[in-house]
């Protein structure tokens, strides 16, 4: 069995960082991309950036020119841990963030998700 979690979320001021983790664990798996989502309250969950095994990123399209400049995605392969960190935030940043893996024979798998706040 494979498992995601994240973890690192928090209530922050705008303006502020966090810094996400994305821990995936189990036996017998191979991953080829790593991903970020969020959902923000009463919308639906979309692509933040994805990065796959050679470093190459792509960000969701509804989210590019909100996030790019201000959020890096990175990966330790070795380690199957990733990262999200977030500069600058702001109050439309709030949502519930997900990491989500491709596996090589297990599919996709998603974590639970973190609760990110930004307010005034």
């Amino acid at each position: 069995q494979v498992q995601v979690m994240e973890s690192g979320g928090d209530s922050v001021q705008p303006g502020g960082s966090l810094r996400l983790s994305c821990v995936v664990s189990g036996s017998s798996f191979t991953l080829t991309a790593m991903a970020w989502y969020r959902q923000a309250p009463g919308k639906e969950r979309a692509l933040i950036a994805i990065m796959d095994n050679e470093g190459t990123i792509s960000y969701g399209r509804s989210q590019e020119s909100s996030v790019k400049g201000r959020f890096t995605i990175s990966r330790d392969n070795a380690k199957n841990t990733g990262s999200l960190q977030m500069n600058d935030l702001r109050p439309e940043d709030t949502a519930v963030y997900y990491c989500a893996v491709a596996t090589r024979m297990r599919g996709d798998i998603w974590g639970q998700g973190t609760q990110v706040t930004v307010f005034s």
